[in-house]
């Protein structure tokens, strides 16, 4: 399968990055707010950190049509995929794909339920990590990409190595979507609650609340059967502890947006209620981190 265009669906941080290495060689266009869409077109995509270079991108603020033989990489919050799905879904063709690259557990259920079986969706993790604070311009630190076993998956990832984004297929893709959840409930609350970069929440400090979250969600997990590597938390200390990006979840704690936690730490507090896996740690980040977003019903002034 080769496919005939490309759209990025939600083009933010990580989906900007996606949409710029892969215009190298393949028909790509970035869907995308308004100022970052024009600042894109006037002046191209600025991309700083594992790159340092300008790319000449298309962006558009909203997919008009869908060509046939079309991969669709959705990278919009997760809180939002079921309405950006549901704006697209008449343009589907038979053969058109979605690849799934959104933090969080439970998208790609979101997604079926709303395409049924019109089209093929493949999910898949991206380790990658980005910042977007500037409309057109994108700071990023390379990773892998993993998909999900599919007709498509390996042309999927034949692609992305092809213009230099690492992608591999796995036949355990609930292990790396768990693993990936178990970093972010640790990572994305804690630095968006205390405004700081990855590598500072390791401190001895911390310790005994990271190695709490990180229990309770191998509890969940087992109790899912899913089975993760028991030194999850060694191994995070041992990399995650030099990253010195912000996260997705303080980006939009200090922008004033929404956050993922109902797909991170949320889902850990839901799957643990319904089997009766006590989850007081990740209760109180999804708390915490409400009150932030200003549920409260206080603005929130920063």
């Amino acid at each position: 399968m080769t496919f005939e265009r490309i759209l990025v669906l939600g083009a933010g941080a990580i989906g900007s990055i996606y949409g710029a290495f892969l215009s190298r060689e393949n028909d790509v266009t970035l869907i995308g707010n308004k100022i970052h869409v024009e600042s894109i077109n006037s002046s191209g995509l600025r991309i700083t950190g594992d790159a340092n270079e300008t790319i000449q991108v298309k962006a558009e603020i909203e997919i008009h049509d869908i060509p046939r033989k079309a991969l669709i990489i959705l990278t919009t919050k997760a809180y939002d995929s079921e309405k950006a799905i549901k704006g697209i879904k008449k343009l589907f063709k038979k053969d058109t794909i979605v690849l799934i690259l959104q933090n969080g557990l439970g998208n790609e259920e979101v997604v079926k339920h709303v395409v049924s079986d019109e089209v093929k969706v493949v999910r898949g993790v991206t380790k990658m990590a980005a910042e977007f604070f500037k409309p057109g311009e994108i700071n990023f630190w390379n990773g892998e990409t993993v998909v999900e076993p599919s007709d498509a998956s390996t042309e999927i990832a034949k692609i992305l190595n092809e213009c230099g984004l690492r992608a591999r297929v796995s036949e355990h893709i609930d292990r790396e979507i768990w693993t990936k959840l178990v970093v972010n409930c640790v990572v994305n609350p804690l630095t968006a609650l205390f405004r700081v970069r990855n590598c500072e929440i390791w401190g001895d400090s911390l310790k005994n609340v990271r190695q709490e979250i990180v229990s309770e969600c191998l509890r969940v997990a087992e109790a899912e059967g899913i089975t993760l590597n028991r030194d999850i938390a060694e191994r995070m200390d041992n990399r995650v502890s030099s990253y010195t990006n912000f996260s997705s979840m303080y980006q939009d704690i200090v922008k004033g947006k929404k956050t993922e936690i109902d797909f991170l730490n949320g889902r850990i507090v839901d799957l643990g209620k319904k089997h009766h896996v006590p989850t007081p740690f990740n209760e109180a980040l999804v708390s915490f981190i409400k009150f932030l977003e200003g549920e409260n019903g206080i603005p929130r002034r920063d």
